[in-house]
């Protein structure tokens, strides 16, 4: 199985008032760490919405397990769990660099769509990109 690592830094503008990272945040960070790791796979989101292919989010879970704060250092690790012709699973794990304590962890499920929002089978549509994914499981 192959996983993608990206490191984010938590900027100020990122926290509540209590001074740990706001929750909706985490969905933003499993976004960089899913980005870079399609990119790893030799194409990009922007790429695919060129050819007309959109990812959207059906599903999104994230369990909290730590607060991380200002000027934390995060590794956000992404692999794809499940992969079919029109949907893939996306894992996510966060883990903050000075303690390697586990942050949160969670997954977002999606489906692939044309630019009418229409299910396309990918390994119909697309079989050279579907590859690429599949490489990375």
């Amino acid at each position: 199985m192959y996983f993608n690592e990206s490191k984010v830094v938590v900027r100020y503008a990122e926290t509540d008032k209590m001074g740990v990272v706001y929750h909706s945040n985490y969905l933003i960070y499993f976004e960089i760490a899913r980005t870079e790791f399609i990119n790893q796979c030799g194409v990009s989101y922007r790429e695919m919405e060129e050819l007309g292919i959109m990812i959207p989010v059906l599903e999104s879970n994230c369990k909290y397990k730590h607060g991380a704060q200002y000027d934390d250092e995060l590794t956000i690790k992404a692999w794809i769990e499940e992969l079919s012709g029109v949907k893939a699973k996306f894992n996510y794990l966060i883990i903050r660099e000075k303690d390697q304590k586990e942050i949160a962890s969670g997954n977002t499920l999606h489906t692939f769509v044309d630019n009418n929002f229409k299910i396309i089978n990918m390994k119909k549509k697309y079989p050279e990109i579907m590859s690429k994914l599949e490489q990375l499981l």
